[in-house]
């Protein structure tokens, strides 16, 4: 493909009409930089299975600069943005100029304004209407262009929660990938603006992520953050602290509850010129829960999952269902608790995860993988599964496995019951119908006999019916949850959704996901 540069919507729209592609879209102002081309390779890299164009914009929006800001000396070099771009993989560049993304004036057009609760943290606080600008322009910009998919970087944070909470809002069909904050040998951030920094400001400027590196590394050993310190390592380099805070990173509210994922963020102006920096806190690795009702696929696409991320598989259900089969191999009446009791305090069940392709199950050193997936089994789990000795003693060694994180877990209570403070919730489901399909392509598969496809829908309502209404863990969607509705999706297809879900709630900063 020619690599193009428009400068006019007509332009760009008469040629992306022949490419039909689909478009992914990265904005920027310009001055590009290795974080920019960080995020071209990545878009290329992640967006391998069809056709599309990577299109990268130049628009050095006037709405998001303040009076007194820097609008007019901002980094304007049309040639070397476009070598850097198209060295890094981008197919075109859209460097419109102020009257083609707001014909008749940007007073013509309708703006957008940030709720408050966001743009009045961080950044916002001491930039009035800023983020409004920035949302107002990525609205204009995203109509013409009409992308599939929208690149952004973690290095402006705050922006890339506000624009994703606007498509949320705005219902925006429009996905949005972010990645990482780039830095040069020394860990200083790429940014447009460090070319305005002299010698000797660049080596105070240095202190910044220096002080946040080392911040981290004291919490990662510790798990105590010393603000006064940081401040004071920043003050000794001459820099002017804007703010200095630990925030939820999501809400961007302050907080000192540093329990879940942190957002360590600064802003300090070193001479003239205004730098941002941020690091993540997170006291263990991330913990991903997935719920839903029998038969909705959790079990083979966490498997996926797990083995994508470098997580542990934890199959909770596995172990209700090698509970269940000790039962019945046993001869021992489900609703005697007893002797259920007694035969657990004397049983010994272990994970063996040395596979992904299939976790080992064992009691008293018997292999039970494949003898719990039978019909008999099933048909009994959800009466043991509701018995409260059973789920205290199960839902106790599951949280033992997640002590350190790193651990994708599947079940019908992770969210709500088990990891209620899991960074990942998700709540994966199908219809009936389509869960009664692949109930018996798992039974032939397996060996097993059943009478038909609608014998085992109408288990699968009566099982959803049992599990929702129990009195203890029932079955049901946590509120944080993101549910996930299969029907018409491969394999393949929901693990990417599953991806791209937890990508939304952890920084590739924290966890890089392996190119998809």
């Amino acid at each position: 493909m020619v690599q193009k540069i428009f400068q006019t919507n007509a332009e760009l729209k008469d040629w992306l009409s022949e490419q039909n592609s689909a478009i992914i879209f990265i904005p920027t102002m310009g001055g590009l930089h290795p974080g920019h081309q960080y995020l071209i390779e990545k878009a290329k890299a992640n967006n391998t299975q069809k056709k599309q164009i990577i299109l990268v914009s130049i628009f050095v929006n006037p709405l998001q600069f303040g009076k007194d800001e820097d609008f007019k000396k901002y980094p304007r070099n049309i040639s070397k943005d476009a070598e850097l771009a198209f060295k890094a993989g981008a197919d075109a560049i859209w460097a419109p100029d102020y009257f083609e993304v707001f014909p008749g004036g940007e007073n013509s057009h309708f703006k957008i304004q940030v709720p408050q609760i966001l743009h009045n943290q961080l950044c916002g606080a001491e930039r009035a209407g800023h983020f409004d600008g920035v949302a107002t322009v990525i609205i204009r910009l995203i109509k013409i262009i009409k992308p599939e998919k929208l690149i952004l970087g973690e290095k402006d944070w705050q922006q890339l929660i506000i624009i994703r909470k606007l498509f949320q809002e705005l219902y925006i069909p429009i996905k949005i990938e972010s990645y990482s904050t780039q830095r040069d040998q020394s860990g200083f951030a790429y940014s447009s603006r460090n070319s305005y920094l002299s010698s000797s400001e660049k080596i105070n400027a240095q202190s910044l992520p220096n002080a946040l590196k080392e911040a981290k590394t004291e919490f990662d050993k510790d798990k105590v953050i010393n603000l006064t310190k940081i401040a004071s390592r920043l003050k000794e380099n001459n820099l002017k602290i804007e703010y200095l805070k630990i925030v939820d990173p999501f809400s961007l509210k302050e907080t000192s509850n540093i329990n879940g994922l942190c957002l360590l963020a600064a802003a300090v102006k070193c001479g003239s010129t205004r730098l941002i920096d941020h690091t993540f806190l997170m006291q263990r690795k991330p913990i991903i829960a997935i719920d839903g009702p029998a038969g909705a696929g959790k079990s083979t696409v966490t498997k996926a999952f797990a083995k994508k991320l470098g997580f542990i598989y934890l199959d909770t259900g596995a172990m209700y269902r090698a509970v269940t089969w000790l039962i019945i191999n046993n001869s021992i009446d489900p609703s005697d608790q007893s002797e259920i009791k007694n035969m657990l305090k004397n049983s010994k069940l272990e994970f063996k995860n040395s596979s992904f392709v299939e976790q080992k199950i064992f009691i008293d050193h018997i292999d039970v993988t494949e003898k719990i997936r039978s019909p008999e089994v099933t048909s009994m789990v959800s009466e043991i599964a509701k018995q409260q000795f059973v789920r205290e003693l199960l839902t106790r060694k599951q949280q033992v496995i997640g002590n350190e994180g790193g651990l994708v877990a599947e079940g019908r209570d992770i969210g709500t019951a088990v990891f209620p403070d899991a960074d990942v919730k998700i709540f994966l489901t199908a219809s009936p119908t389509e869960r009664a399909k692949r109930r018996a392509l798992d039974l032939n598969k397996r060996g097993y006999e059943f009478s038909s496809i609608e014998d085992l829908e109408k288990e699968i309502k009566e099982r959803d019916k049992k599990d929702s209404e129990r009195k203890i863990a029932p079955l049901k969607k946590a509120l944080d949850a993101i549910e996930l509705v299969t029907d018409g999706m491969n394999i393949e297809d929901v693990l990417k959704e599953m991806i791209y879900i937890f990508r939304s709630k952890i920084p590739e900063e924290v966890w890089p996901t392996p190119n998809r």
